[in-house]
């Protein structure tokens, strides 16, 4: 996407949000749009895929405020500007001109519309990064996707349909939501011999029902029982490859306390991360009068052991 493109996309439009429309209210709007597009929804719907395209394209220039203020900038000049045949009274090129250098003619020109070519060639040249003279490096190209949080974590392959053409890339396993990537000589191409510019593609993760993501580690809540916590016991945990396999929970384990379990998280390039489990002590919702009963006599065998009292002692600090 270039400057260029800027002045006849509206992306506020695109994402069905106002000019001033925070970037809370921007990233809503988006995940809503591309949640509702996304072609593994719309299977086979061109429509939606070229929605889902634009919506994305919108997303990665508003998203960014830098980018954002410049899109702001470049649609107010061309709101206004008007490249009409010069002469006197003509109102040619100074329209667009005249709020960035004062008023008149670009270059002190005299009188409406003449111009030297060559020097209104150079002033755009300046304005859009087209330069006439020697390689020039083409435009980055900024871009949006939302994976999964399984692909993000294993580092899956995603495919990008741009209007330069199909761009193909791998993800870093465990890419975060909102991570940046660049990558090398997908932008637009260069001219005059000069190389491509760079696609800056923004990842957006989904959240997963289950697991989180803590540098290369994977964390997970692992809900126990009473007993189990009590008296200690053996309990099998998810991992994200579908298997499980077994923590051991010491007796008088208490909720947030974390279990690792070694070289079962994220496998990159630089080692396997671990498994984290935070235990959860689940309490019954329903108990039979023989378990309430028995709980009572427990309540009562260990009511000289008062949970509460570091909390009582710190909070005095």
């Amino acid at each position: 996407m270039t400057s260029q493109d800027w002045f006849s996309k509206d992306f506020y439009k695109v994402l069905g949000v106002t000019k001033d429309a925070s970037a809370d209210e921007v990233k809503k709007a988006y995940r809503k749009l591309a949640k509702d597009l996304h072609p593994d929804r719309n299977p086979g719907d061109a429509a939606a895929e070229q929605r889902f395209k634009e919506v994305g394209e919108a997303y990665a220039v508003l998203a960014d405020a830098e980018q954002r203020k410049q899109y702001d900038a470049v649609r107010a000049m061309g709101g206004g500007a008007r490249f009409t045949a010069g002469g006197p009274g003509g109102g040619g090129y100074e329209d667009m001109f005249s709020g960035m250098f004062g008023g008149g003619a670009p270059g002190g020109a005299p009188g409406g519309g003449q111009y030297r070519a060559q020097g209104f060639e150079d002033l755009l040249g300046n304005l859009f990064g087209g330069g006439r003279r020697g390689p020039q490096q083409g435009n980055d190209v900024a871009a949006a996707t939302e994976v999964t949080f399984r692909q993000a974590a294993e580092g899956a392959t995603v495919s990008l349909r741009m209007d330069t053409g199909s761009v193909s890339t791998r993800l870093p396993v465990g890419v975060k939501d909102g991570q940046k990537i660049r990558l090398r000589g997908k932008g637009r191409p260069g001219a005059n011999g000069g190389p491509n510019g760079d696609l800056l593609l923004t990842v957006h993760v989904a959240k997963h029902p289950v697991f989180s993501m803590d540098g290369k580690n994977l964390k997970v809540r692992l809900p126990i029982s009473y007993d189990e916590a009590v008296l200690g016991s053996a309990v099998e945990v998810p991992t994200l490859d579908g298997q499980r396999v077994k923590v051991k929970v010491p007796a008088g384990t208490s909720s947030g306390t974390t279990l690792r379990v070694k070289g079962r998280g994220l496998q990159t390039k630089d080692g396997a991360g671990d498994l984290l489990a935070t235990v959860e002590i689940a309490a019954p919702s329903k108990l039979s009068k023989v378990a309430k009963e028995l709980l009572q006599k427990f309540a009562i065998e260990t009511a000289k052991d008062d949970p509460r009292k570091d909390l009582y002692r710190d909070a005095e600090i």
